[in-house]
């Protein structure tokens, strides 16, 4: 997989991903650290909506993934819900060392679904694995949650970068995977209008729900 400035040339897809997750689990500093190698250890709470651009090659294919990273804080959740939508891809992020943001993931999971408008690619994200001293959630509790609800699993480090960029490429990774083999289904059973790879869309999933990856649990996707 490669990366791509946001100049170099037009992408073939466009992927919408979203960041999920309690306030202040660290949501800000995973994408700063994979769109630009930046941390920021004194980052504010981010207020409404903001997005970063990543394009990545996958099998000769060029793929922007455009990030969308949610506000966590409970009075913003109305105003970001709409940005829910059209999404395919998300990263439902919670901190290792608070207890809380890893009881909040079912709700979370209940928003994404609720205001997906089909079911999204998702990786569950243990972040702040620095934080080997204070940490309040196993990993074993991570894992067995995300294996529980589909989900792929990764502990991740904004700090010192562990992981960071492999949970983005899990997800964006998948999704391409689905959509080749949806093409592939399509093209096999001839049917008029079936997508082409390279066209230049904006990606929305729909179809079976029995598709599953591995990142160290899986996940099924994309079913209508």
């Amino acid at each position: 997989m490669a990366f791509y400035s946001e100049d170099d040339k037009a992408e073939d897809y466009l992927f919408k991903i979203v960041l999920i997750g309690d306030s202040a689990v660290g949501k800000s500093n995973l994408l700063a650290r994979f769109a630009r190698d930046e941390f920021y250890p004194n980052s504010k709470s981010t207020i409404g909506v903001e997005f970063q651009t990543q394009k990545m090659d996958i099998n000769g294919k060029e793929i922007k993934a455009q990030i969308w990273d949610t506000a966590g804080q409970e009075r913003f959740r109305a105003v970001t819900s709409a940005y829910y939508r059209g999404a395919v891809g998300a990263l439902l992020v919670y901190d290792i060392s608070r207890r809380q943001t890893f009881d909040s993931v079912g709700r979370w999971l209940n928003e994404l679904h609720t205001h997906s408008d089909m079911n999204v690619v998702t990786i569950l994200v243990g972040n702040k694995s620095d934080l080997k001293d204070a940490r309040e959630v196993p990993t074993v509790e991570g894992k067995d949650l995300a294996e529980a609800q589909g989900l792929f699993f990764m502990e991740t480090s904004a700090l010192d970068s562990s992981n960071v960029s492999a949970a983005f490429q899990t997800v964006v990774k998948e999704i391409y995977n689905i959509l080749s083999r949806k093409v592939i289904l399509s093209q096999e059973l001839n049917k008029p209008g079936a997508p082409e790879l390279g066209n230049r869309k904006t990606v929305v999933l729909q179809g079976d729900g029995n598709q599953e990856g591995n990142a160290e649990t899986k996940k099924g996707c994309c079913s209508s």
